[in-house]
């Protein structure tokens, strides 16, 4: 009924491929080759990404190999007919970077005002998980943000560079929400070059956050929390007098560092990373959404979830994940939180609600659903796991993700 594999599928098809039979692969990740049949079969299902990616690093393909990343963009209102492939030739054109390959500017530069707008309007599009628009949207303004960083000097350098520095981070945002890991990496480190000449702390902390996201997309866990020991480090003895700004980028770059661990499985500092994150929320105050962070206690509660489930914990993340309440926070938070409770609900055979669950997440952010793996994950289980026809709603959402034929 599908065209699409699950992840175990492509496993087998991988290990197929480099001629290497299931007890081998399975000695390789430290499981018995009967697991690893029920895996490549479906009867066990692979939606923690510490498994997947040591299946990965075995089979040596990368992460995204196995979870069909990225997948097409789909063409809409908000995205135009140029959309990921525009903006791989904005980072690709290097004549943006450096003086030496004798660019000219052949207009006057943006006024700062104007490029703080642009800014906040892409970043706003992340969070309200508006990708396409996002997407159409970056390469004018990354041409736009590097000439003000050429033509202006002084405390305006300063702030030209912390503005394309932000825009940078937004484009590798997007990117790894489409499953474009490799760009996403290309623009976080564009933005950590450029933060580094901004004199922002906070600036600079949110785009360690931004290349620890990078290294979480790619597999590279045990990276990603010795980034974020190392950065909290340098940002550590700037706490005594900040502000909110500086506060909440430096408790998110702990909540990214918490589902590093738990996917590398390493429990002790998911959790120490949770409760440093947690000390950040309380001496917040309350929610806020500094320096688009949606950081406070509710994304410190919401990444407890997703840490669980990480972790393996599903009855803590089934039982916890429904409990919160999400309403106050952006549309990409609430929608993510959707899918971690649905896989949840899901694992514990509670599938009718984790489908309301994720068809909920749908309606509010219908890009972010299509593109994640495990809401494609989920939903092809659902559909091989029906006997028969499958519910009218699953076959629609199927409909939707482009994993059943739309005939």
């Amino acid at each position: 009924m599908t065209t699409n594999l699950t992840i175990g599928e492509r496993v087998a098809w991988y290990r197929r491929r480099r001629g290497m039979p299931q007890e081998v692969l399975a000695g390789l990740v430290g499981r018995t080759a009967d697991w690893l049949s029920k895996a490549e079969n479906n009867r066990i299902e692979l939606d923690r990404l510490s498994v997947i990616t040591s299946l990965a690093e075995a089979l040596d393909v990368s992460l995204g190999d196995l979870l069909a990343e990225p997948n097409l963009m789909e063409w809409s209102a908000d995205s135009g007919h140029r959309t990921v492939p525009a903006l791989r030739a904005a980072l690709m054109d290097y004549t943006q970077l450096t003086p030496l390959l004798g660019h000219t500017p052949s207009d006057e530069p943006p006024a700062l005002q104007d490029l703080r707008t642009d800014v906040a309007e892409v970043l706003d599009a992340y969070q309200a998980s508006r990708y396409g628009f996002a997407t159409r949207r970056f390469p004018r303004l990354l041409a736009d943000a590097h000439a003000a960083s050429r033509a202006y000097s002084g405390r305006k350098g300063e702030e030209a560079h912390a503005l394309l520095a932000l825009a940078y981070h937004g484009a590798a945002m997007v990117l790894g929400k489409v499953g474009e890991a490799e760009l996403a990496w290309i623009a976080a480190d564009r933005g950590l070059a450029a933060a580094q000449h901004s004199g922002r702390s906070a600036v600079t902390g949110s785009l360690f956050r931004a290349v620890t996201h990078c290294l979480l997309a790619t597999g590279h866990f045990a990276a990603a929390i010795q980034l974020v020991h190392d950065a909290s480090g340098v940002m550590r003895p700037g706490l005594d007098d900040a502000g909110g700004e500086y506060v909440s980028v430096y408790g998110s770059l702990f909540l990214a560092g918490a589902i590093a661990a738990a996917r590398a499985e390493d429990r002790a500092t998911a959790h120490a990373f949770l409760q440093e994150a947690d000390k950040s929320a309380q001496r917040l105050g309350g929610d806020a959404n500094h320096m688009w962070t949606a950081f406070g206690p509710t994304n410190v509660a919401i990444h407890r979830v997703a840490a669980a489930g990480e972790l393996g914990d599903i009855q803590i993340a089934a039982d916890l994940g429904p409990q919160i309440d999400t309403s106050g926070m952006p549309v990409e938070r609430r929608a993510r939180h959707g899918i971690e409770v649905a896989r949840a609900l899901s694992a514990r055979n509670r599938t009718d609600e984790a489908l309301a669950v994720l068809l909920e997440a749908e309606q509010l952010a219908p890009e972010q659903v299509r593109h994640h793996y495990l809401s494609r994950e989920l939903v092809i289980g659902w559909v091989r796991g029906t006997r028969g026809r499958p519910a009218h709603p699953v076959v629609g959402l199927a409909r939707r993700l482009r994993i059943i034929d739309g005939g």
